[in-house]
Formats: C-alpha cells, structure tokens, sequence
C-alpha cells in the first residue's frame, strides 16, 4: 500500500499462526507511529488488546513480531502478510479474517490527499476455535460459504478520507454513511476493543482514475467511484424493486471527480457530479423460467407504491443542496425544490413485457404527489425506450435523442465546484462553504453545490442503465474541463466562440485568475496572478453546456476524443463489475459506449452479438443455481439474519481471563517437581500437558485470580490422562467471589465425564443462588423427584435467579477423585470463561465509554419499537419506578440513582397519560409496529402509578400481587382456577411489579395458593401447547427480521410515524371494551372481579377498520401487528412473491425472510374475531418472552451499575466530560505518571490488578478499588477513607504480573496529612498469598516526613498542568520479584511519645498549624469528620513487569517414570449391553438385561447433536438484533442446563434412583462415560433426560415440522442409539472377542 499524503508509513498487517494454533494479528498502521499485537483468543475468538507496551504495543513491527514468535521463525506454522484488515467474525466453532493482500491505487492522491484503495486480492483466514459449543451442520456451512464471498476487484476503501459521501465529505473517516459501508457488522469486533482504525471501511462498487489532456498534454484527472447501496442486497432475480427498507434492487451512486493536479502549496480545483442507477422504486418481481424464454415480470396488486416515497425522501435529504447554497458566492441561485429526475430506458412498445412496470412507474409517482409527503421535491419522469429507439433510429440518434431529454435537468440540477486550500490562512478568501477536517491539513472552499439528483434505471440497473449515464456523464464531463479551464475543443474556432456572457451566464474564472473594471472607461479587464499578465479577454468565453446542442457528429468533429475514450474506459468497467456483482457475468450491449472510437467499435460491434448471447447463458445459469448460496454470502457478510444463519453463535465472544495474566493464588501440588507451581494449567501453549496430582488425593483444589474482573459464566475443562481415564476427576465444585474471603459456591458436585485425551468440556455457571429460592420455587426439588413432570415448554416459570456480579476476581475449582485415595488425578487445562464490561474504554475515555454510561444508567430513552413509553409500558416501572439501585456495601443506606455523566440525582418522570385521537385508520403500514408506542398493552386505560402508589407507602410487589390475583380470580379465588390467558396476563404483572419467580411462588404460598395451579403450561392440552411452541417460535423469527428491516430503513432517513396498535397489543387486567363505534366486541365481557379502574378511563376511542371483515374496531378489539406477520407467513398467495423479499432475501428462504417481504401488501388492522386463537395466544406467550429478556438484561444492567459504583463511587459523576485539572488529557495523565514512577511501569493499576481481601471503607469515602484505579479517573476531591474506628489497614495488592518492583508511590488525600493521622507504612512482597512467606520490604514514619515536608500538610491547593500531585515515595533497596504486595497503614496510637512539639516542630516559623483541626468531609457526600483516620487517595506499585518465559519441557527423571505410569494400561475395560426401547418423545430410554448379566458399572452417552437457539422472541429494541448495547447474552443470564436421572427396578419391583448427572457441554457425539456410585445389579435401567429441554432446537435444515408431534423437542436430544450400559472385566479373561463388546 502506498503512503497517502501526510501519512507516516505504509499500512502493513502480518498474520501470524504459531505451531500452537494462536493467532496474532501485527499491525503498524500509516496513521501512527507504533505498531499493535492483536491477539485472537483460540478458545472463543474474542480479539485481545489491553493496550501494553511491551505486550500488545511496540515501536516497530519486527520488535512485535520476535516477541510474538520469541525470535523464533520455528514456532510460526503460517505468516501471512497484508495491506489491510476488512474485517473479522467468530462465529461458533470458527473465527474468519478477512484481510487484503494485494490493492490497486484506484485514485492514487485524491485533492487534499488520500489514496482510494481498490482490493486485487484478498485472503480469507479460518481459525478453528477450541470452544465445545455445539453448532450445527449448516452453521458450519454457512461459515465456509462466508469464505467463498467475492471480495477481490469489487470492493475498494479510503484509510484517511470518508467517501462514503460525495467529495469532499464533511465527516470524518470513522462517522461514514452507513448506506453504503459493507463491512460494518464484519468490523464491530475491532471497534469493541478500542481500534476502530485498524478495520478500514470497506465500500462494494467500482472505483478507478485517469488522467487527461489536450493536444497531448496532461491538464486533468477524471476518477469514476462507484458506491453500490447495501440497504437491499442480493442478486438479480432476488433483489429488484423495493424492499422493506425502502431501497431498490442494484441501487448505486455514481460520482465523477474531476481535478486539476497542482503542485505542492498551491490550491487545487475540482469539480463533482453526482447521479444514481437502480431498479424501479416500487414492489415488483420477475419469475424465472426453466426455459431460455424472458422472465414473466408481475407488479403486486395490493399496494405496491409502499415505501416508495420514502425512497425518493432518503434520495432528497441526500441530495438538498438549497440551505448550502444561501450564501454561496457566484452566479449560482437558491432553488426552493430538490429535482430528482428518473430517465427510465425500458421498453414501452406494446406487447412488452416491461410495458406494465412503465405504467405503473408513473402511477407511481402520480400516488406520491397526491400525498403530499414531499412538499419540497419535484420528481419528473422522463420515459426513453432505449432498446425501441436504437432498433428504429440508430445508436447516433439515440444519443441525441438522451441528450436533448436531459439538457434541461442537467443544467437545473448543476454540479459542485470548488478549491482545495493547501493551508487554513487562505480560508478567510473562500467565497463559499467552508469544510474542515481534522482528516487533512488544508480546507475545501465550495463555490457551488449540486441540487438534486439524475437517476438512471432499466429493469436490472445493468447493461442500458450504464449505456445511458455514461453519455449523460460525458456532457457533464464536458463542462466540468470547461469550467476548471481544460479545453477539450479540437477546433477553437468551431462556431462557438462568444464574449464571456452567453444568456446571462458569466463563466467562472480559473484559479489564480481576478476581475477588475478599469479606472477610466470602467471596462472589465482580467488579471491572471499565475503568469501576472492582463487580457481584456475572458479567460473562458465558451458557452456552457454547449454540446447539449451539438449532433453526435458535431460533438465528435468539434472534441478531443482522447479523454472520452478514456471516460468509456471507466465506464466499461464500472459496467462489468455492476453486472457481475448483479448477475455473476459481465455486461452486455457495451458496445455502443466505444462509439466515438471507431476501432474498438468495430471490434465490438463484430462479436457483441456471439458475446451477447453468451453472457445471457451465463447468467441464466447463476441465476437458477448460484444466486441462492450468493445471496446467503450477502447476507452473512452485512451481518443480516444471523440469527436465522447462526442460530447458536454468540453476538460477541466471552473472554478468557484466566489467561494471559491469571494466575494461581496458591502453588497446585504435583507428583513431580515443577517450576511453574502449575501456572502451565492456565496456559494454552501447553494444552496438551497432562498434569498429575500429588499420589492418592482426597482432592484437588485451584485458587485462580483472574486477569480482569467479569461475570464469571463457564468453566472449560480439558480432559487429561494417560490410556486409564479413570484418573480424571469425577466431579467439581465451584466458587466465585470479588475477593479471596467470602467466594461463594455457584456449582457444587457437577460431574465430570470421562472422555477422551483432549477432549473439551464446557460447564456452564450461574451465579450464586439463594437457598430459599430453590426451594420455594420447587425448581431444585423437580430434578430429584421419582416421576418429574414433562420440561415448561413455553417459557420457565420457575426461572431461578441467580447473582450476577462483573467484578467476580477469584475464582476456587475443587476437584474429587471417583474413589478417594485409590491414586492421583490427572489434569488438563483449566480456562474460565466470562464476560467483562469495557474498563479500558471507561477509563481512557473511549468512544464509547459515554455511550455505555447512559445505557447502564438508563438516561437515553431507548427509541424501542415494540415495548411502550414509560408512561405506558408494563416493564417500565420494572425499569424506572421499581428498579433499587445498587449500594455499597459500607454503607448502611442505598445509593441513589445517579447520572455518572452529570453527577445529578435521577427522579423518575411522572407518569402522564396519552390523549386517545378520535380518528377512523383505513390502513396502515404492517412494519410500522416497531416505531409504534404500545398504548396501554397490559394497564389500558389504568394509570399504573395510581395502580402502585394508591396501596400506600406499606404496600409492596408481593401485596400488589395478591391483590390483582384475587382480583382476577374473583370472589372464589380460593377455589377458581384460571385460564391460560389470565394466568398470562398474571404473569405480565408479576414482571411489572418486578417479582422473581420465587417472590411470586412466596406470595401464593403465604395466601395457601399452590404455584402449580396458575402455571399456564398445566393449563394447556399437550397437542395444542405444540402447536402454540410452534407458533411463537415462527412469530420470534418473523419479528426478528421484522425490526432487522426497520432498523436498515431508517438509514438515511431517521423518522417513522406513530400508530395506535402495538405488536402484541395485550389487553390489560379488566380492560374492556366499551362499544360505541366499535363492531367486533371482542371484549365486552367483564372481569371476574371488579374493574381495577373507571369504564370510563379504559376506553379506547381510536377507531380501525379491520383489513379482513371490514369491521371498525376498537384498540382494545384488535389483535397486535404480529398477527399479520403471522398472517402474511403463512399466506399461499404472498408465498408466490419473489420481489419482494426482504432485504434482497428469497420466499423459499427462513420463515424470517417472510416478514417485511410481504409488509406492502399486508397493512391495516386486524381484529381478534378474525384471528386465530392460536395466534392471539402466541402474541401473548411472545410477551411474557420479551418481558423475561427485559428483566435478564435490567439485572444485567443493575450489576454492572453496581460494579461502576464500586469502582468509582459517586465520583463517577465526573466519569465522562470532566477530569482533574491537572490531567486534562490522556497526555497530561501519562507525563504524571512517568514523574512519579521515574519512567517506570505502574503494576497495580486496575482492571488488571485488585486486592486480595476486602478493606472496611468508612461511609461517604470513594471505594476501596479507586485506589488503584488510572490516575485520570474519578475526581480531584475523591479519596479513600478508613472508618475512625480503624487504626489499622492493610491492602493485600495483587499485581498485573510477575514484576520486579522496585517501590510503592502513595498519592496523599486533598485534606493532607496532620501528626494525628500520619500513619506508619510497613510494606511485604510475595509470589503467594501466604503471609509466613512474604518478605519485609522497608518501614516508614509518615509523621517523621510530615515534620520534614510542610507540603503534605493542609489542604490540597488546586493543581495547574504538568504539576505533580502530592506523593510520597517508598523505594526499596532492591528491586524485589513478587506477584503480591502487602501495605500496612497504621495510626500513631493516643498518647504516644513519637509525637515531640518542641523537636518535631517550630510552631512560630509555621504558616499552617499542623495541630489545627483539619475537617475531612467525605470525598463524595457526607457529614465532616475530624476525627483521625486512615485515608489515601492513589496506591502506585513501580517497577517493571517480567517477560513470561517458555515453559521448558526437559525430561527430567521423575517425568520419566509419570509418563511411563500414564502409558499403563488400565487394569479392566468396559463393556456393554444393548436392549432399549424409547418412550416420552423419546426423552426417556428403558433398557432391558439378561438375568445373567453381570453388575453394572456405569452407563456411556454420546454428546447430543441440538443447539441453543440463541432467539425465541421478538426484539424488544434494536439493541436485541446487533447486541451492541447487550451486556450479557441472554443465555449466560440463566444459561440452559441438561441432567440425565438414572433409575434400576429393584428387588421391591419399585424403580429407585440411582444418580443424577448435570451434563457439561461437548460437541456432538462425544462419547462420556459416567460411573454409578456403586455397581449395580438389575434388569432394567430407565434413563430420563431433564433439564431446560426447551432451550435447545435442531439445525434448521433438519428440523421435524411433523404435525404428529405433541413435544416440538429437539430430535438431536433423542436418547435413541446415544446410551450404552457398561461393566468393567478384564479383557484377557473374556477372550479375544471381547473387543467386539468395548465401548
């Protein structure tokens, strides 16, 4: 890549692959100065940068890359090198990265600098990834088909300029047009780790230059960027017309820069010209035949201008140039309307197929002017039959005839010129709009803009769209070299020399050129500053556009043809790549566009016919076979439908934290000796290392810190023995915590399989969960009882909530043996999965450290598509008016809500009630749900606050509770049972009220109500609740690509309209309706218990009319918006449509593709009477499904609002927009703390570092982590405080790293020292966390410097830039290596005779009197205290962080004689016994046994071949389709977990269970084997599969849509063929055919 003007060095990427399949991604980009190590994580594919130096930041790429490979090329298995990064996505099992090898300089030095980029070649990278997860055979597929996507040629990028924009741009190069940026999702994993760069924008299209002259000399370059639209992608017969995000088929700006090149320091010009090409904007199809004859076109007859104005709107707020233009200098005049003029070429003779799209085309835009909806855009149509008008008149006509037509739009429409100003001192001479950029050095003056916009179409956008713009552009072309000073004239004395002033126009005047009027006789004369010469003469005297009226003759006689052949040239590629990206073939009819070049038009003109028909076989053939598999890479690539093309992969990757800097607390015995204490467990260089426990171990226990604090979610263990598995371990218990005192227990007993050497496992985490949960939820008992009933199905009622906690640091994994001291354990590696909240951005002040802020907080109001307004949203109180702050935990009260941005309490909004508009609605747009506000969905007419406040202060959720459910049930609610959909709606108030399943269970229980009798899965035939799954499943689907689509629509556009009927549109408790104008009176009936409000406040006046009866119906009587997504799905008559698919996407696709495909034809209101009761019932279940996402993901923000307070205290208020004064900037933090620590690192600076235990923190102090938090964070006043009750402190530091630490820096409190509470300072250091081990470092008397250093004494003054803040340095003699520091901070005691008045001090010659009483207010709230305490403000830990060493692998003796005891054979192996029989939808196994059988030793299952779906409701926002806002994936929330119960028929002829095995995660068909407790005798053993079976589902190409099936479970959770029974024999006694028997 060459180096854009400005730039430092060319941009270069090398990918690294080690012998141990770690990936590293070096790159030194043009822009900086160093080079970053990004490393791809090989368990999940999460990419790593915690922004080191001399980790992960070098100063030279080769200083990168020897650490990276340890200055060994024989650890590299592959190195790749690169020009760019385009992108990288783990997806499951795979990770791919996609990087560009090869580029052309497609327009090699733009004005103002910048090198556009065109990709020649690219290279796809697979990183196979260490994660067990379960993915299915077509997600698999789906990633190797990702691969395969076409990049090389079509796509280009600009590094240090945006072009996603006409030029010049007035956004920076990282705030693009998100129409046009292809690899946005593809980048979305660089942006999260704060390198946003390092992932160019990548642009799909065509981009080239040429440069030009007359009479042979260079005077011009003309560059030709074509950008093509992503809003609706796909292939030709798959993507035509418009889309749901109101963008056409094969849509693409095309813009024409012209420039004269200057040299350096002089100002350039330039000149822009804009157009567009695309299908026709209106809902049509084309239906391809098996046979070579044309594709039957059919426009849709119900609606089919829907969206189109809001196409021509994207187009007119794109290209509005009238405010621009108010105070441009020139001849240039403000126009009060924005053309945009369509020339459409199709054929228009009757008996042409394409003669109905003609006629509707004008209909169209006749429908659009009657709306009135774009009152300030004029659309024209001008109608051109290409093809008709070459056949009668010839091509040379046909030219003249496009000329005459646009004469008149061009020259209204006009184009953009202007200067590039090499330096911002000549600004001040800029007639015209200034742009300025931080992008480059100079500034751009406009003269003039373009207004409106030319858009070319035919029925594809391809061969005579190209034809047509390219003789348009040339005229264009034309005036561009006119006015820029460039003659192309052959012949200057051609008949159309004339004074400068031709009809009023005045041409513009060259650069370097000034007018003045002569002193004397007042005459103009002209002043050329190049040459400084005068002339009389306008420079520039030619007419304008004055080959508009030339004959395609007198054009050609009259111009030199040279740069027009040259302009062909971009053309005719430009031609090809649209059509091969549209069709997969080249472009046909080019011909004509050689016509001025009669040597290349011979030569067409001799093959085009035999080219022609070619190509029509090419694309006849891609179209019926390739498109499909095309479209799918289309689709994958923009990160479309994901969840239909990766239902099981995560939207971002858990991180790893156990590595790189994880370590072990305490030393792992070993059977031999080894260095590392067993460091190697937590590494994964050494993944195939077999580690084994000290002989006979009752268990094996692991003390991990963790590299950064997050919410610990999996444990990955990796299965190690030697050819006895029976050595690994049988079963673990888990503990977590934020400190080493107090972890607790998350996972007790989880068993453990035996597997194969290497083998992963993953054992999913909740968090802690309370006891009397479990039990009152029955959830715990239902796993141990003797006949468990059938798994929920439709949602978990009894959903247990476990904590959630992003700052868990300490993790314990106990491990015990099958049968204690019968011999040592082996070990593999041991990795903690979790997810952490992004410290780095937070504290670098990070793009999206605000961003983040306000969602945790919930300061910016959600636009949220589906749920209500607050005022109005069943949830909202959960979120707002219910939601209890975190506190912290040394205060006695809650903290309240506090904006971090702002410092400001929050007070919830009052709660105001919408006005209901009389209004009789004829239709409406079926999409127009996801900006709707659910008005009343649940509460109606009811005014919730009243329904919470008016129990008063005493009432709580679970009195409320009782209260709406007697109310529902009635008088007899002691002895009414409900139906399924009162129990539903019980269950919308329970989350409004904000209850766990438990407070509910607690709640019934206390008024004698068994929880069992409202939960609606009892509620429901088996047969019918299959169907419901059914059903809810398909709507989660379709509501899915629903707002997938409305979120791309508002693309340039931004605003929607506001309706009256949600999605669901869920009726409240006793919401009726009240009659009037309504004629369905589906509601009229009355609640079994009293009205919760007036009937006159639950009446909806808005008045629909139903789109199926024809009926007006009330709000209350109609069915949600889903219903018609439903509706639509399953509608024969839609499925016949191919045009109008979603998003490009194909009817014979994903049920998802369905949704907004069909949404033109399918708007309106449909009432419950003509709604299926199914239907309704699902709108209900998909609720309750979203309000349980809502609280997962409201926990999930509680927790990581929690963890920002312990981190910053309420000084977090000064998170975002302030710092200290004295560290202002990132450069101003980083001086100081190259002062205090003389140069070297800071080793204790959180996330990377912590305390070991907690410390009691006095009330109103800052939290005990702001110790060691970033010197630029939290505020200058804030300061830790120990209670005045303490004397004594210790911080137990655990550092980033082995370091070798040479001393501690303590930054002193605002409120400085006095003799009271000058503390002595006693610091140790140790590798662990022993106290016996640690080593005594030094002793310090604060009191005896106070009394040397009057500066530590008194208030703080404020701090002016660059001074350092007050410190003490504790150096040590030597520099001591430890991974441990210990502080001690202790009082003087009362009475103490350190203190000498007459020695210590001079009271006289003193200016602040140490003695007086210094008050210490609390540094972030609080009541003044002068009492002495502890406090502190920073803690910095200095030395130098140690290089971690290759573990060495020298065969030592002892390792000698443990590889010979793994090698052993076992002394007995399995064998098994076969008889089944499958009952319960196959979830339950019964196995028979021969009375002789021998006894039973344990059982073997093979991994299940299901998923977890990661989707199984409708968005509630736009954050539920990117996750971009999502904290923690909803699966980690409450992640899905499988048990196996094992049952044996006894003596007694009772079945009796014998265990119970929590099943960990394998890929599919692993074989495990689980030991009984005990062997067994018996006849028959029945295998029952429990668990949350419902949260699992089979690859959607393999899924069983049989209406026969009552249980829609995963077939890949069958227990057919998957288990075998076992029984352990020595092989040599059962003979040689005993081999046959092994499992």
């Amino acid at each position: 890549m060459e180096s854009s003007a400005g730039c430092l060095r060319d941009t270069s990427v090398v990918v690294v692959t080690l012998e141990s399949n770690e990936v590293y991604i070096i790159v030194s980009l043009s822009t900086k100065t160093d080079t970053q190590v990004i490393y791809i994580d090989p368990t999940t594919g999460a990419l790593r940068y915690s922004a080191k130096q001399g980790y992960d930041v070098f100063k030279s790429q080769k200083e990168a890359l020897d650490y990276v490979t340890n200055h060994s090329k024989w650890l590299c298995k592959s190195t790749t090198y690169a020009s760019a990064i385009l992108g990288y996505a783990a997806l499951g099992s795979y990770a791919v990265l996609l990087v560009a090898t090869r580029l052309t300089a497609g327009i090699p030095n733009l004005p103002g600098g910048g090198c556009v980029y065109s990709v020649t070649e690219s290279q796809w990278i697979r990183v196979s990834l260490q994660n067990p997860q379960q993915q299915s055979k077509t997600e698999i597929k789906n990633v190797q088909e990702l691969t395969e996507f076409d990049v090389d040629g079509k796509h280009y990028f600009c590094e240090t300029r945006d072009i996603t924009r006409p030029f010049p741009s007035r956004m920076p190069v990282q705030n693009p047009d998100d129409e046009f940026v292809w690899n946005k999702w593809f980048s979305v994993a660089f942006k999260n780790i704060g390198l946003p760069q390092h992932c160019v924008i990548l642009l799909q299209g065509f981009v080239e230059s040429k440069t030009f002259g007359s009479l042979g000399q260079q005077e011009g370059v003309v560059a030709l960027t074509a950008r093509r639209s992503r809003l609706h992608p796909g292939t030709r017969y798959l993507a035509r017309g418009l889309n749901s995000c109101y963008s056409t088929g094969n849509e693409v700006e095309c813009e024409q820069l012209v420039w004269v090149p200057k040299r350096a320091g002089q100002s350039v010009p330039f000149s822009t010209y804009i157009w567009r090409r695309g299908t026709i904007p209106m809902w049509w199809g084309a239906e391809l035949k098996l046979t070579a004859a044309e594709a039957e076109i059919y426009v849709s007859d119900r609606d089919p201008y829907k969206g189109s104005a809001q196409y021509y709107q994207r187009l007119s707020q794109r290209y509005d140039a009238r405010n621009l233009d108010a105070d441009v200098g020139g001849n240039q005049k403000k126009s009060a309307l924005v053309p945009i003029v369509c020339v459409n070429l199709l054929r228009n003779g009757e008996g042409k197929s394409e003669c109905i799209l003609v006629q509707h085309f004008e209909e169209s835009l006749n429908y659009i002017r009657s709306t009135g909806k774009l009152p300030y855009t004029r659309i024209h149509l001008i109608n051109y039959d290409w093809h008709a008008s070459v056949k009668l008149k010839g091509e040379q006509q046909t030219i003249e005839g496009l000329w005459y037509l646009l004469k008149a739009p061009t020259v209204s429409i006009g184009i953009a010129e202007g200067d590039y100003l090499p330096t911002r001192e000549r600004i001040k001479n800029c007639k015209g709009e200034i742009i300025l950029n931080d992008d480059y050095d100079g500034a751009f003056c406009l003269r003039s803009h373009q207004n409106g916009v030319i858009r070319f179409n035919c029925a594809d956008s391809l061969d005579r769209t190209n034809a047509a713009s390219f003789f348009g552009a040339l005229q264009v072309f034309m005036e561009q070299c006119r006015r820029l000073g460039i003659s192309l004239d052959s012949n200057m004395a051609y008949g159309y020399q004339s004074p400068g002033n031709n009809a009023g126009y005045v041409a513009p005047l060259p650069p370097g050129w000034e007018k003045r009027s002569d002193a004397v006789t007042g005459k103009a004369y002209y002043i050329d500053h190049n040459t400084r010469t005068t002339t009389w003469s306008h420079p520039c005297p030619d007419k304008p556009w004055k080959r508009f009226d030339m004959t395609f003759e007198e054009f050609k006689r009259s111009t030199i043809l040279s740069p027009v052949s040259q302009l062909a040239d971009l053309f005719l590629a430009a031609g090809d790549i649209h059509a091969t990206l549209y069709t997969g073939s080249k472009a046909m009819h080019s011909q004509i566009l050689s016509i001025f070049n009669e040597e290349a038009g011979g030569k067409f003109k001799q093959f085009s016919a035999a080219q022609n028909m070619k190509i029509t076989l090419q694309r006849r053939y891609k179209n019926a076979v390739v498109d499909s598999s095309r479209q799918k890479q289309l689709q994958i690539f923009l990160g479309l439908r994901l969840f239909k093309h990766f239902p099981s992969a995560m939207i971002h990757p858990l991180h790893v934290p156990s590595r790189p800097f994880g370590c072990f607390l305490k030393p792992v015995p070993s059977m031999f000796t080894s260095s590392d204490g067993g460091a190697s467990l937590l590494s994964f260089k050494r993944k195939d290392l077999i580690w084994v426990s000290a002989h006979a171990a009752d268990v094996v226990e692991l003390f991990i810190y963790l590299g950064e604090p997050c919410h610990v979610s999996q444990l990955l263990l990796t299965v190690a023995h030697g050819a006895d598995d029976t050595t690994f371990p049988s079963t673990v218990d888990v503990r977590t915590g934020r400190y080493l005192d107090g972890l607790k227990l998350v996972l007790e007993g989880a068993s453990v399989p035996q597997c194969a050497n290497g083998t992963n496992i993953v054992i999913p985490l909740t968090g802690p969960t309370s006891p009397e949960d479990m039990a009152v939820t029955g959830a715990g008992a239902r796993l141990h009882a003797q006949q468990p009933s059938n798994p929920f199905m439709l949602y978990d009622f009894e959903e247990l909530e476990g904590e959630l906690d992003f700052l868990t640091r300490f993790v314990a994994v106990t491990f015990y043996p099958a049968v204690p001291g019968r011999g040592p354990m082996t070990l593999g590696e041991v990795e903690i999965l979790g997810v952490s909240l992004p410290w780095r951005s937070l504290f670098s002040h990070g793009d999206g450290a605000a961003r983040f802020i306000e969602h945790v907080n919930g300061q910016t109001k959600e636009i949220n598509p589906f749920l209500s307004e607050t005022n109005s949203n069943t949830l909202a109180a959960v979120v707002t008016n219910d939601r209890k702050p975190p506190s912290l935990q040394s205060e006695s009260s809650a903290i309240p809500l506090i904006d971090l941005l702002t410092g400001e309490v929050i007070l919830p909004d009052s709660n105001s009630q919408p006005v209901a508009e009389s209004v009789v609605h004829e239709g409406s747009d079926l999409l127009d749900f996801l900006d709707d506000v659910v008005t009343q969905p649940v509460s109606g007419g009811m005014n919730q606050s009243k329904i919470v406040s008016s129990q008063g202060p005493s009432d709580n959720g679970s009195q409320q509770y009782i209260r709406l459910f007697k109310l529902l049930a009635g008088p007899d609610w002691q002895d009414r049972s409900l139906d399924f959909m009162e129990s539903m709606k019980l269950e919308i108030e329970r989350f409004r009220l904000n209850l766990s399943a438990a407070e509910r269970d607690r709640a019934l229980l206390s008024i004698g109500i068994d929880p069992a009798s409202i939960n609606p899965h009892m509620l429901l035939e088996d047969s019918y609740m299959g169907q419901l799954y059914k059903v809810a499943s398909s709507l989660a689907l379709l509501g899915q690509a629903s707002i997938e689509d409305k979120i791309t629509a508002s693309i340039g556009l931004g605003t929607s309209d506001k309706k009256s009927v949600d999605f669901w549109n869920i009726t409240a408790i006793g919401e009726r309706c009240s009659g009037g104008a309504c004629q369905v009176l589906a509601e009229t009936g009355q609640a079994a218990g009293a009205s919760l409000t007036s009937s006159s406040s639950m009446t909806s006046e808005s008045i629909f009319v139903c789109t199926e009866c024809r009926r007006k119906v009330c709000r209350v009587c109609s069915a949600g918006k889903g219903a018609h997504l439903l509706a639509s799905y399953n509608s024969k008559e839609n499925s016949a449509y191919n045009g109008v698919t979603s998003l490009g996407g194909s009817v014979h696709g994903n049920s998802a593709d369905a949704s907004s495909n069909h949404s033109a034809t399918l708007d309106g209101v449909m009432c419950k009477s003509c709604c299926n009761e199914v239907v309704l019932d699902a709108l209900i279940l998909d609720y309750v499904r979203v309000l349980i996402s809502q609280r997962r993901r409201t926990r999930a923000g509680d927790a990581a609002e929690k963890a920002l307070f312990h981190v910053f205290g309420l000084s977090s208020r000064n998170l975002i927009p302030e710092r200290d004064e004295f560290l202002k900037s990132q450069g101003t933090a980083t001086k100081v703390l190259e002062k205090l620590t003389d140069g070297e690192e800071s080793l204790a600076e959180f996330p990377f570092a912590s305390f070991l235990h907690p410390v009691e923190t006095a009330a109103g102090s800052a939290p005990l982590l702001s110790l060691v938090a970033p010197l630029n964070s939290g505020s200058q006043e804030s300061y830790w405080r120990a209670p005045p009750s303490i004397s004594s402190v210790e911080f137990v530091i655990v550092l980033s790293d082995i370091s070798d630490v040479s001393g501690v820096v303590l930054l002193v409190s605002p409120c400085g020292y006095s003799m009271s509470d000058a503390p002595t300072i006693q610091i140790w250091a140790s590798n662990k966390v022993d106290k016996e081990e640690r080593t005594c470092t030094g002793k310090w008397d604060m009191q005896s410097l106070v009394t040397s250093s009057s500066e530590l004494c008194g208030r703080e003054k404020s701090l002016q830039d660059g001074k350092l803040p007050r410190h003490v340095k504790f150096a040590f003699r030597n520099p001591v290596r430890c991974r441990i520091i210990w502080v001690t901070m202790r009082l003087p005691r009362l009475g103490s005779n350190s203190v000498n008045i007459e020695r210590d001090f001079n009271l006289f010659s003193m200016d602040e009197n140490p003695f007086a009483q210094i008050d210490r207010r609390a540094s972030i709230g609080g009541e003044i205290n002068s009492d002495p305490c502890i406090h502190v403000k920073r803690i910095l830990v200095v030395g130098k962080s140690v290089g971690r060493e290759i573990v060495s692998s020298s065969q030592g003796s002892d390792q000698v004689n443990v590889k010979n005891w793994l090698e052993r054979a076992p002394p007995l192996n399995r064998f098994k016994i076969e008889v089944e029989r499958l009952i319960d939808n196959d979830l339950v196994l019964e196995q028979f046994l021969p009375p002789a059988s021998p006894m039973l030793a344990g059982f073997r299952l093979d991994g299940f071949s299901a998923i977890k779906h990661r989707v199984n409701h409708s968005p509630a926002s736009d954050v539920d389709i990117d996750g971009s806002n999502s904290l923690l994936d909803e699966r980690l929330t409450n992640p899905a977990v499988l048990y196996i119960q094992v049952s044996a028929l006894q003596e007694s002829h009772n079945m009796v269970t014998v265990a119970e095995y929590r099943l960990p995660e394998v890929k599919a068909n692993t074989p495990m084997y689980f030991d009984f407790p005990r062997q067994i005798s018996t006849r028959r053993v029945t295998f029952r599969l429990l668990g949350d079976i419902a949260a699992f589902s089979d690859d959607p190409s393999e899924q069983d849509d049989s209406e026969f099936k009552a249980y829609p479970w995963a077939a890949g959770l069958s227990l057919a063929n998957r288990v075998k029974l076992y029984y352990y024999a020595d092989p040599y006694e059962l003979g040689k055919w005993a081999s046959l028997s092994a499992v």
